[in-house]
């Protein structure tokens, strides 16, 4: 282990200094506004808006959960891609990892992602619709390729062979007519407290999803199956920050990093009324150099904590029903090896044993 001499000390001693001051000076100058997440998103909020034709919905009783196929998550077997072959449609720039749209020879439109979270996304679609909720229809090819595709990328062109080859990529479905319609925000949305709500902030924690913003939320508007009525479907379509470290980090064990996830911490405090989480968590001191990034993503921690011990107990028993086999699904579904398959699981398992002796 190396030691720092004097110069470099007092160096990062004075940059330490000046981060700090300048978080300070945004807060006290900044008052209310300094806590603004520094992200942009185009979708409208629709956090306080309903209609009154289409009915807000966020959880749907999974009265079918023991037989949920965790393999191929909500959007079935029927829905998985035909082909591995897509022809470039335009590239993404939300967002943090490389994303593209893309068609397939039938027609469908897919949503590209790659990186580190192409991988945990897939698995944890898998385990929030298996407790009741909604997500994207999400897909693992551990190969794939990419027509058609411009050399101007902005974005991951090195992760692509001149063929247009790529590794490791999360398909996301898009049906015709579907489009996002906007975002909500946890703290104003139509089920703040409910039971539900309470039992999505403990999925969150489970899977140790950090990156809760607001703008990782989505409202779709879709007919009914059974009454053909519209309802605004409320998901939270960006779990991609899942499986890691139980706070924002730099490199890849934030997200889809065995041993950061079985050396984090799950409960962290209990009483008689409440039980609170580690995730999301303080995030690392190095997100300091943007002051703002760092007290936004403080303040999100309160998604993770003092949530209802009935409302935590109701969702430890709900996931008990899942077997082991669906379980491990959700994990082979993202790709990943037996061995990682088995740790993942293993966590999980161990988990929600840990809700239920609460």
């Amino acid at each position: 282990m190396t030691t720092l001499g004097r110069k470099e000390a007092l160096t990062l001693m004075s940059r330490v200094l000046q981060v700090l001051t300048v978080l300070v000076a945004s807060i006290v100058m900044g008052g209310p506004a300094s806590a603004k997440p520094p992200h942009k998103d185009k979708a409208t909020d629709r956090s306080a808006e309903t209609t009154e034709s289409a009915r807000p919905v966020l959880w749907r009783e999974p009265t079918d959960l023991e037989s949920r196929d965790l393999f191929y998550g909500i959007g079935g077997r029927r829905h998985a891609p035909r082909q591995d072959t897509f022809t470039f449609l335009k590239e993404d720039l939300d967002g943090s990892n490389p994303k593209y749209a893309v068609r397939d020879d039938a027609g469908v439109k897919w949503k590209i992602k790659l990186g580190p979270e192409a991988k945990p996304e897939v698995a944890a679609t898998r385990l929030v619709w298996a407790a009741g909720y909604f997500t994207d229809e999400d897909y693992f090819l551990p190969a794939a390729r990419v027509l058609k595709l411009p050399k101007d990328l902005h974005r991951g062109k090195s992760l692509f062979a001149s063929d247009g080859a790529v590794r490791d990529v999360r398909l996301k479905r898009q049906e015709k007519g579907e489009a996002k319609e906007g975002t909500w925000k946890w703290k104003r949305d139509p089920f703040t407290g409910e039971r539900e709500w309470n039992g999505l902030r403990v999925m969150m924690s489970l899977i140790n999803n950090w990156d809760v913003k607001d703008v990782n939320n989505a409202v779709f508007e879709k007919a009914d199956g059974g009454s053909g009525n519209p309802e605004q479907i409320y998901i939270v379509n960006d779990l991609g920050a899942s499986f890691g470290t139980p706070g924002f980090v730099r490199g890849d064990r934030a997200r889809g990093d065995l041993e950061s996830y079985r050396r984090s911490k799950f409960i962290t405090k209990t009483t008689s009324a409440y039980v609170s989480f580690a995730a999301p968590a303080r995030p690392a001191l190095v997100v300091l150099m943007n002051p703002l990034d760092y007290m936004y993503r403080m303040r999100l921690r309160w998604v993770g904590r003092k949530i209802p011990r009935s409302d935590v107990k109701w969702m430890g028993s709900m996931l008990t029903r899942l077997s082991p086999k669906q379980v491990r699904d959700a994990f082979r579904a993202a790709g990943y090896s037996e061995s990682q398959v088995e740790g993942y699981a293993g966590i999980i398992e161990n988990r929600i044993a840990a809700l239920n002796d609460l």
